[in-house]
């Protein structure tokens, strides 16, 4: 029975070092110094020690030894690693490059650099920002926007809140490139974007995708989510705290826990009565599903036929710019109105 026991616990230390040994390698190689040779060298050094570590554990006389040794090595690591810092002071891209801000005083909130762009083609555009004064007492509902590219499991989502006379602010949780950078779900683990919420007009946010956006082409979903008027307010002011905060208090994007749908359950948990957290949070393109399965879309027509409604792009597609936002909703007579209230 000890040595039962012996070996299994030199095969959950030999896991313990590989999954330490392949974040570190990767954390050196995307994060670490901007000089080449510099990056690699340490990089191939982390792994020939992590290799060795492996490789001596079935050496009783070497083991404990090389073992001190690897885990020296990596708390020095954890320490480089801690000491990395977000910054709202890069050479961003154009569509990230200015922060928003929100002030509140009472029920009155002033929005700054609402993003507005000139489109002609996804990436060719005027930029264009304004202020808005939003009176809390307006705020008429929440919708939740989902956006598909690549089959029915992966979506981007974000949510749009709806005031009186039409008016909507979209807000879209995202990650900050710099110029010359592009997305990519690993380095997302590996603290090379900076968070950005995207405050932004639905004739930019929405129209990019539905209209702009080819290769691949992104199919938009738009829903109204079931609540009650203070939990929508209390919501809204939960992204505005976090708008202003990122202001002086920059985050890093991360592609597990710090991301599109992680935050938007994040902010959700002002409200009592918030859906659990799911796997389908993080599979995201089954949030509307899910949703729909704790009531807080209308559960009246199956959802099936709930979401052939919430399809805007043929609305987007045809939509006058100055009515866009209630042009893409003009399907939703189609589905019977008034839901109960959800807290």
């Amino acid at each position: 029975m000890r040595r039962i026991a012996a070996f299994v616990s030199l095969i959950l230390l030999g896991l313990v070092i590989a999954a330490t040994a392949t974040w570190g390698t990767l954390a050196l190689t995307y994060s670490g110094p901007r000089v080449d040779i510099l990056r690699n060298g340490l990089t191939a050094a982390f792994a020939i020690v992590s290799l060795t570590a492996l490789a001596t554990l079935v050496s009783p006389r070497w083991r404990w030894r090389v073992l001190a040794g690897y885990v020296a090595l990596f708390a020095v690591l954890m320490i480089w690693w801690r000491g990395i810092e977000p910054s709202n002071d890069r050479n961003w891209q154009t569509d990230v490059a200015v922060l928003p801000d929100a002030l509140i005083e009472g029920e009155v909130v002033t929005v700054r650099n609402i993003r507005n762009f000139k489109y002609r083609s996804e990436f060719d555009y005027a930029p264009a920002y304004y202020d808005k004064r939003f009176d809390l007492a307006k705020l008429e509902g929440v919708d939740l926007v989902a956006v598909y590219w690549m089959g029915p499991a992966i979506a981007h989502i974000f949510m749009s809140f709806a005031f009186a006379d039409g008016e909507h602010l979209a807000i879209s949780i995202e990650a900050r490139n710099e110029k010359g950078e592009g997305y990519s779900t690993v380095k997302g683990f590996f603290k090379q974007n900076e968070l950005f919420y995207v405050v932004a007009d639905e004739r930019d946010v929405i129209r990019l995708r539905t209209n702009y956006r080819h290769n691949p082409t992104e199919d938009v979903y738009v829903y109204r989510l079931q609540g009650t008027k203070e939990s929508s307010k209390r919501f809204f002011l939960e992204y505005m705290n976090k708008i202003h905060a990122l202001t002086t208090q920059p985050e890093f994007y991360n592609t597990l826990t710090t991301n599109c749908t992680t935050n938007i359950w994040f902010h959700s948990l002002v409200n009592t009565g918030h859906v659990p957290f799911s796997w389908k949070i993080l599979a995201s393109g089954y949030v509307p599903e899910y949703l729909y399965e704790h009531g807080r879309l209308d559960t009246r027509v199956p959802f099936a036929e709930l979401q052939r409604h919430a399809h805007v792009n043929p609305r987007a597609q045809t939509a006058d710019v100055a009515d866009f936002s209630r042009l893409i909703r003009a399907n939703e007579a189609a589905v019977p109105a008034g839901a109960a209230d959800k807290n």
